[in-house]
């Protein structure tokens, strides 16, 4: 099937974040019921690793497709509410740093569906939160094994910068939704 025939969903960034999508469940299932919490953290570093697969693999291969730009932050949200969720579950994270995923999400949900025609840009708050939070998540499944006290602290204040720098990024987010020009086309949804 050559490119033009191809779908425009049916890209390679899209295989991969299909794959990062089927990735929770078993980050999940490792800590809350097998616990297993190195083999979490292997899978949760795949799923982390993968986020900047799909956009460096779009760019290259030149096959950003629109089904791409809603999929990705999906897969990010969806990612990072379960793998908290579970952290918290285990007692491994506070819950009220992982309330804060979920309250910002909402609210920026809320003003992207009453701003439909806007296109949020990825921004560089964005990106870093999601890095850190990865971090946090490492550190703090790491730190359900037996480790020196200083690394489950460690994942928490890791978790913590990145509930701040979440609140941020839906701040800008936010801001962008309400702002008079929407961003050009083309630009990804922010993640």
């Amino acid at each position: 099937m050559t490119p033009a025939q191809r779908p425009a969903w049916r890209t390679v960034p899209n295989l991969v974040t299909a794959i990062r999508f089927a990735l929770i469940a078993p980050i999940v299932a490792l800590l809350l019921w097998w616990a297993q919490p190195l083999g979490a953290a292997v899978l949760a570093a795949c799923f982390g690793a993968s986020d900047w697969v799909d956009g460096y693999l779009a760019r290259k291969l030149d096959q950003v497709s629109r089904a791409g730009e809603i999929l990705d932050p999906i897969a990010d949200r969806l990612g990072i509410a379960c793998i908290a969720a579970a952290l918290a579950a285990c007692g491994a994270a506070p819950w009220w740093t992982i309330a804060v995923f979920p309250a910002v999400d909402l609210i920026v949900f809320g003003a992207y569906l009453a701003r439909r025609d806007r296109r949020l840009k990825v921004t560089w708050i964005g990106k870093a939160r999601t890095a850190v939070a990865m971090a946090g998540f490492l550190v703090l499944m790491v730190g359900m094994t037996p480790v020196p006290d200083w690394v489950p602290v460690a994942g928490q204040a890791g978790l913590a910068c990145a509930a701040v720098l979440h609140i941020g990024a839906g701040v800008g987010y936010w801001r962008q939704l309400r702002s008079p020009s929407a961003p050009g086309p083309g630009n990804r949804p922010g993640s």
